[in-house]
């Protein structure tokens, strides 16, 4: 019960996160928020612990109480323990929320961004016109008007692709100025709502970016008309844009190596290689904090390759527990055809599948 109950609480985080501002909730509740209430309050009755008296308090219970409390023991092996939907810093849903949201039947909010794509193509037509638009969108999750009259600017790509992008929230505004991650390029907040000043007090402890898991060396970028600035919708930004440096890097490393490869449709980053012998390989492209989500989502999306290479972030690979947490999550039928990898073991992890191909034969 309490781990349903965590995963209806992830899928009410995200939808509120687009339908309303997250400062302040008034009556009536949409429905989804008031049901997602009244379950949690029935729950804590059950078990004999003090229920939320309203939605401000129940978003503070997805902020602090993590997938481990005992209200929602969700196992282990499906999500991290400390994982939170609500994000400390920046009040916002997290990654992992948006993770949880998308597993199960109707794939959530990864599903959305990958039905924002299909219709694109549907519009655009499987070629280059395509392959433009969503490099577009992958490079720019935020667009200003200034950026209209620079070098490179493409109008044909932007008339495609304007309405998947909508005026920035003012959830997302300090002090009426938008604030930029310079390593994801995803929104920022800072902890106590003021634009940080460059310098030894914007730490990682004080900023909120939609990536999480960038690092501070450089100040966030100010966008200081945010009137005149569009943003890419959240699952597109989460889904297609925080992992497109990692499938840029994968993509280098096939084209150094000389292995041709061509672009999929179905998952969001995908591609299938040639020349690399008898079996048809894969690599799918993914940046999610929760492994066992991640090899979920895979085991569910058929048909596979003979072997599929998942590359991830390297700085997730190398994540304690990050590769086992996968592997263990896969059916035993799988575990030789799905094989974590990252742009940097793509080709070595290539050739070592190769040789066992060999040896077996």
């Amino acid at each position: 019960m309490g781990s349903e109950l965590f995963q209806e609480l992830a899928r009410m985080v995200a939808a509120l996160a687009e339908i309303q501002g997250l400062r302040s909730f008034a009556l009536p509740y949409p429905s989804l928020a008031q049901r997602a209430l009244d379950r949690t309050v029935m729950h804590c009755l059950n078990v004999g612990e003090t229920p939320p008296r309203s939605l401000p308090e129940l978003w503070e219970w997805c902020r602090t109480r993590p997938a481990g409390d005992p209200l929602f023991a969700v196992p282990v092996s499906l999500v991290t323990p400390g994982t939170t939907l609500v994000h400390r810093v920046g009040r916002m849903p997290t990654r992992s929320c948006l993770e949880i949201a998308s597993y199960g039947p109707d794939g959530g909010v990864a599903a959305h961004a990958r039905a924002l794509l299909d219709d694109l193509e549907a519009r655009c037509g499987r070629g280059e016109h395509y392959r433009q638009c969503r490099r577009f969108l992958a490079r720019r999750p935020v667009v200003h008007q200034r950026d209209r009259f620079g070098l490179g600017w493409n109008k044909a790509v932007w008339s495609r692709v304007k309405d998947l992008y909508g005026p920035l929230p003012e959830s997302l505004l300090v002090d009426d100025v938008f604030l930029l991650c310079p390593s994801c390029g995803l929104p920022a907040l800072p902890r106590d709502g003021a634009v940080p000043v460059p310098g030894p007090s914007d730490t990682d402890a004080e900023i909120w970016c939609e990536g999480e898991e960038c690092p501070r060396d450089d100040p966030l970028e100010l966008i200081r008309e945010p009137d005149h600035a569009w943003i890419l919708r959240r699952s597109l930004r989460t889904f297609l844009a925080l992992p497109h440096r990692t499938e840029e890097a994968a993509r280098d490393a096939l084209d150094r190596a000389g292995i041709d490869h061509e672009a999929l449709s179905g998952p969001l980053s995908a591609y299938r290689l040639r020349g690399t012998g008898p079996g048809i390989v894969d690599i799918q492209v993914y940046d999610r904090l929760q492994p066992a989500l991640l090899a979920a989502h895979l085991t569910d999306s058929a048909p596979l390759a003979d072997r599929t290479l998942v590359v991830v972030p390297d700085g997730l690979a190398g994540r304690d527990g990050y590769r086992e947490a996968f592997t263990d999550a896969l059916p035993a039928l799988l575990r030789d055809r799905l094989v974590l990898t990252t742009p940097v073991d793509l080709v070595p992890d290539l050739g070592r599948a190769r040789k066992e191909e060999k040896d077996d034969a």
